[in-house]
């Protein structure tokens, strides 16, 4: 199998590293070679973090460049529209709709840009929007955004929800369990 490429961007504290470290683990039960890379810049105060996971028979580098990813699952609008040139042609991008504020925007230095969907339909790119934090909420807690964009990006793997359940099982504290199962589903039958 050739090296598929995920990565995974957001904003500090939205769980991105969680939502890699179980991608990571439901690929290595499935045997394959794995690599991640995390990169935080300035993540604990609600800057970009990017997380590469590249997967197949045999991975070597960690690291994934412009053109090379096959998914973007992108946990705000923003984030989504500033990491496209990284998607491969007849790649995909799961993207929360989400808009979280940028400290430029915050302190007044800038505006969030706006009309982020349609200019990435604009440039031909395979787009699947999702309201996540809704979804998130309606499975009992918004800091699950990160759970309902797994399961939206299982639609899109050849690999049973029930093995995916299993690898939340593993990553997640049992009093959180039940909540990210229905998270998990959410993204999935969305």
């Amino acid at each position: 199998m050739e090296t598929k490429n995920v990565m995974i961007v957001g904003v500090g504290g939205q769980g991105s590293l969680l939502a890699s470290k179980l991608l990571g683990r439901l690929l290595l039960q499935k045997g394959y070679d794995i690599k991640v890379s995390e990169v935080h810049g300035m993540s604990q105060r609600g800057g970009s973090v990017v997380t590469y996971v590249r997967f197949g028979d045999k991975v070597y580098s960690p690291v994934i460049d412009r053109g090379q990813a096959d998914f973007i699952v992108s946990f705000e609008l923003l984030e989504a529209a500033r990491w496209t040139e990284y998607l491969k042609p007849g790649g995909k991008i799961i993207v929360n709709t989400q808009q979280i504020n940028p400290m430029p925007v915050i302190i007044g230095a800038a505006e969030y840009p706006q009309d982020l969907l349609e200019q990435m339909h604009e440039k031909n790119l395979d787009v699947d929007a999702i309201d996540a934090l809704s979804l998130a909420e309606a499975a009992g807690s918004s800091k699950a955004v990160n759970i309902v964009l797994m399961g939206r990006l299982s639609k899109y793997f050849d690999i049973p929800a029930d093995e995916w359940l299993s690898a939340i099982e593993a990553s997640v504290p049992a009093k959180f369990l039940e909540l990210n199962k229905k998270a998990f589903q959410l993204g999935l039958e969305a």
